[in-house]
């Protein structure tokens, strides 16, 4: 009955996060926003939440290793998602079509990331107004991260609108469409955000009870089974994205996420009423951090990486890539 209630609830949220990310795809573009700070922020918002409603709902049922290991879980599965898309465009290396401007992203998301690890091992219990210390640092140095990526691609977007304005490129469009476009998608959103919000905590429930029933740890089942499942939105996201070329939203839709995910601790320590979240879960999750940490960098040095060479079946840092997720998923359970 549990794998049932986890499969239907998986379902769900995928069904859900993939439509979620389209609706919020329209919105970005309904409000002129640049590619890479859609994929950043609103597309690593749309499609994080069924890591935030699933980690929640794993703070009230007081599973907090089911709730850490599905954040930083996810940061693993995102990585993979990153190698994956490798083998489905092979014109061009796609980490080298993405622009310079997500290596910022990427290292904002290592630095949340190491310290997240950082609290886990840290001894101390410190909580504030109901939330533990660490996740409030980690949610405000997100707040000051997206600051300083705003201001940067703020800058960039008027560049293109000045030249935009120079070749007369920009396009008028009539205002009640636009209003009406602008509507369904409002409305599209928040109708799939609850289907989330409902779904989410049948999810966080049936995973804690498979752990139970099965001898696995929380740990684990939060780092693997969980956080692939919630990850699916990022995935089919990332899939469409390349395929219309769009790498730009592929790229700083996972990066984006992998940073929001160390933000949204926050919100799951709020749920869990023991103490502080980062503070109570197993020492074990600092390995997936770091080796979270570890894919991500090699994300960064293939967007850096600039050879137009491309080899025959799949390039050797998307390979290494999928070979660091299995031996990652292999040491923690090992």
């Amino acid at each position: 009955m549990s794998w049932l209630i986890f499969l239907a609830s998986a379902a769900v949220i995928v069904y859900a996060g993939t439509k979620l990310s389209g609706y919020g795809d329209q919105l970005a573009k309904l409000t002129g926003l640049g590619g890479l700070w859609i994929g950043v922020v609103l597309m690593a918002a749309a499609t994080s939440l069924p890591e935030i409603f699933t980690t929640v709902s794993a703070g009230w049922l007081n599973a907090p290793d089911l709730a850490a290991g599905d954040l930083f879980g996810a940061g693993m599965s995102n990585m993979l998602t990153l190698g994956l898309i490798d083998l489905l465009h092979r014109q061009k290396r796609v980490w080298q079509q993405a622009a310079l401007g997500h290596a910022l992203t990427a290292a904002l998301a290592m630095v949340l990331t190491a310290l997240a690890a950082f609290f886990v091992l840290l001894p101390a219990n410190v909580t504030h107004a109901g939330i533990g210390l660490g996740s409030l640092v980690l949610l405000i140095l997100y707040m000051l991260g997206m600051r300083v990526i705003f201001r940067q691609e703020d800058m960039e977007h008027r560049q293109r609108e000045r030249e935009a304005l120079v070749e007369g490129t920009i396009a008028q469009q009539d205002g009640l469409s636009r209003r009406a476009e602008l509507r369904r998608a409002i409305i599209g959103f928040s109708v799939c955000a609850l289907a989330l919000l409902v779904a989410a905590p049948f999810l966080a429930w049936s995973a804690n009870r498979i752990a139970e029933e099965t001898g696995i740890t929380a740990t684990f089942i939060g780092t693997s089974l969980v956080a692939i499942t919630t990850s699916l939105p990022e995935l089919v996201v990332a899939i469409g994205a390349v395929r219309l070329g769009a790498f730009d939203l592929a790229v700083g839709n996972l990066f984006g996420s992998n940073a929001f995910n160390m933000a949204a601790f926050s919100f799951a320590d709020l749920a869990y009423r023991q103490g502080g979240l980062l503070s109570s879960v197993s020492s074990t999750h600092a390995l997936t951090a770091l080796w979270s940490i570890l894919m991500m960098n090699i994300g960064l040095m293939g967007i850096i990486y600039r050879a137009e060479k491309r080899f025959m079946l799949i390039e050797p840092d998307s390979l290494l890539m999928i070979a660091a997720y299995v031996l990652g998923l292999w040491l923690l359970f090992r």
